[in-house]
């Protein structure tokens, strides 16, 4: 991901998570109505997927709030994993509740398939349920073409350690999906007497929510158990410590990002023979003050003394087959 002001990206994400609060409060009202008006198993599955993706919203909203808490001592490192423990949360909810509902449904109207009542009232709720996740889409795509930089969109998402940012982005690509495919199931329902056509578009809405939500739990999966920080990033952090150690130098570093926001670091250096232990104190505060200056979302910064032959032992016991990937130079990215 491109590198961005850390306090931008968090109000730009917490921006589009409140419009997608928003607009999915007001279209799963609408299209709850609907479902009871019309007995569209379509429109339920709609209905099911808007109010889980309301619920989604406010787990994202809390786990941001909470992410921001201070450490303490139970929690030397801080809470910044929470946002990543509730959007893990929200894609097994996506697809438990989202994906296995229109699913069971729409088996339920294939077996004993029923006329839907009032057709233009669906059709009606679903064109305007099109028009607010629309709004949405387009608050969460500008947001995400913001963050991604030169990055293509699946490389973004797989890189990108803000999970609000491309989970509403999903969200609403799935909801409208979602929105066509049960706009043509009840058409095919309605008009050209195939009453099953509304149960098989309700499965291919929890097929289409099922794909989405396994997306989103490997990535929210990934940050959570333990993502090292953007590789550009860390390439700036041995950068600035090289310049500021003069015949002194960094070994190589191991990132762990522990929220959008805060990253912990542990440098391995090596520092001139010559150097007393007041002179190395200082130089590690000036190091620090550095990058913390360059990168704020560097929370937490250890330099441990090191020759490179400590460096590579250490490395290799902790990577073993792994040790080429864990020790790769940065690339600089490709543009699109």
């Amino acid at each position: 991901m491109a590198e961005a002001d850390p306090d931008d990206t968090d109000a730009g994400s917490k921006n589009a998570v409140w419009v997608a609060l928003i607009g999915n409060v007001l279209v799963a009202a609408t299209k709850a109505g609907a479902a009871a008006f019309t007995g569209s198993s379509a429109m339920l599955s709609e209905a099911v997927h808007s109010f889980v993706d309301t619920g989604n919203e406010v787990l994202l909203l809390y786990g941001m709030r909470v992410a921001k808490k201070k450490a303490d001592r139970d929690h030397p490192a801080g809470y910044g994993r929470e946002l990543y423990f509730w959007s893990f949360i929200v894609a097994l909810l996506v697809f438990a509740l989202g994906a296995g509902v229109s699913i069971f449904q729409g088996v339920h109207r294939v077996i004993s398939p029923q006329p839907i009542d009032n057709p233009i009232v669906s059709e009606v709720v679903l064109a305007a349920a099109f028009l607010f996740e629309g709004w949405s889409w387009v608050v969460s795509l500008r947001q995400f073409n913001k963050a991604k930089g030169p990055l293509g969109y699946y490389e973004a998402f797989v890189k990108s350690k803000d999970p609000p940012l491309f989970m509403v982005l999903f969200e609403d690509s799935a909801a409208l999906i979602g929105i066509v495919i049960a706009a043509v199931g009840t058409v095919l329902a309605a008009n050209f007497d195939m009453p099953r056509a509304d149960g098989m578009s309700s499965i291919l809405i929890g097929l289409v929510l099922a794909c989405t939500s396994t997306l989103l739990a490997r990535e929210s999966k990934s940050l959570l158990i333990g993502e090292k920080a953007d590789s550009q990033l860390i390439k700036s952090i041995l950068e600035i410590a090289n310049r500021s150690c003069g015949p002194s130098r960094a070994n190589g570093v191991l990132t762990i990002q522990m929220a959008p926001d805060q990253i912990m670091a542990a440098m391995s250096f090596e520092f001139d023979d010559a150097l007393s232990a007041p002179e190395i104190e200082e130089m590690i505060a000036d190091i620090e003050r550095r990058i913390h200056e360059a990168h704020p979302e560097v929370t937490s910064l250890f330099i441990k003394p090191q020759n490179p032959q400590q460096y590579t032992q250490t490395v290799r016991d902790r990577f073993g087959e792994n040790v080429e990937e864990a020790t790769r130079e940065p690339q600089t990215p490709v543009t699109n």
